[in-house]
């Protein structure tokens, strides 16, 4: 459920894979989270889907309250590292504002859940975890559980969605899980010699620090199937789904060879959750598998893409990606 209005929209994700994901970074939210005891009750264990009561008439605290419920034994969490979280929140009243052990349509029994991939900031990026939520990740461990409540006002700010029917006033209660960090290496990219174009594909010519270059085979018609090579194989390990891929990317349209996107254009490495229906079907069946170190080209056709999101302005076409495959988390 989204709690916060899409506004704006961020760069980083306008044209690109995880376009549902993002919301826009609307100015800093810097605000602390007060001393003060929470009023709900969470049970579960970190990895549990986590059960939220609220004891009849309690009322939220003006400022955040943060709480760790149970202390991880992994690496400390710092601000700018990249985490993996999963989480559930509803309103003190009861109303449920989503959670990571809900199963999207289409999702496999038994299949990865649809985590949280985000850098830890107090820019407001998610549209699940409101940017005070995101920041106080910071401090706490791998492997713990923390809750954050607040009321709406104070956690959300006026990209409250008005038509959820929350008030200002209402409590909220955030309870998260840090499944992985890992600290964030913005120039990182595949090393190593790149092999030659397979007949039919595009040939990738990357840069230092800059979008890489895409050329599209003269007068080839774009593949109905989705192709994808190795370029540069790498010796890290196998990205398996539900990992936090973290990526340099490049993409461009078969159509006329255009640049619609590039991590180097928005600052660098960026991570997306893999073969969790978070990213385009074209991204999970072909770096689901890969390795860490791998840079890999990928042909899109619609169908594995956008088609039948016209909002997207990439619905009719097939795309392009060069993706350096720089760690996971």
């Amino acid at each position: 459920m989204n709690l916060m209005k899409n506004t704006c929209r961020a760069a980083a994700a306008a044209l690109t894979v995880p376009v549902l994901l993002f919301t826009a970074a609307c100015g800093s939210d810097d605000g602390k989270s007060s001393a003060g005891e929470p009023v709900a009750k969470v049970d579960g264990k970190p990895g549990a889907q986590p059960k939220i009561t609220v004891p009849k008439g309690a009322k939220p605290a003006d400022k955040a309250v943060t709480k760790t419920l149970t202390e991880g034994k992994g690496a400390t969490v710092k601000k700018g590292d990249l985490v993996r979280l999963d989480w559930s929140a509803q309103s003190m009243k009861g109303q449920n504002l989503g959670s990571s052990w809900m199963r999207q349509p289409g999702a496999k029994p038994g299949g990865p859940r649809a985590q949280i991939v985000s850098e830890v900031t107090d820019q407001a990026q998610q549209q699940q975890l409101p940017a005070k939520v995101l920041a106080a990740a910071a401090g706490q461990k791998v492997g713990s559980r923390f809750e954050v409540e607040g009321t709406a006002k104070e956690l959300v700010g006026p990209r409250l969605n008005p038509q959820l029917g929350i008030k200002p006033q209402d409590g909220l209660v955030w309870v998260i899980d840090v499944v992985g960090a890992k600290k964030l290496d913005k120039k990182a990219k595949a090393e190593g010699k790149q092999a030659a174009p397979e007949s039919g594909m595009p040939e990738v010519t990357a840069a230092d620090e800059k979008a890489a270059k895409i050329t599209v085979p003269k007068g080839e018609q774009p593949p109905k199937d989705l192709k994808q090579q190795v370029l540069i194989k790498g010796k890290g390990p196998e990205v398996k789904a539900g990992d936090g891929l973290i990526a340099q990317y490049t993409g461009v349209k078969w159509e006329d060879g255009k640049k619609f996107d590039s991590s180097w254009d928005h600052g660098g490495a960026t991570a997306f959750q893999i073969g969790a229906r978070q990213v385009v079907q074209g991204w999970d069946k072909a770096l689901v598998g890969k390795h860490v170190g791998d840079r890999v080209e990928i042909v899109i056709p619609p169908k594995l893409a956008y088609a039948g999101q016209p909002q997207s302005g990439l619905d009719k076409n097939t795309l392009v990606f060069s993706v350096d495959i720089v760690g996971t988390v």
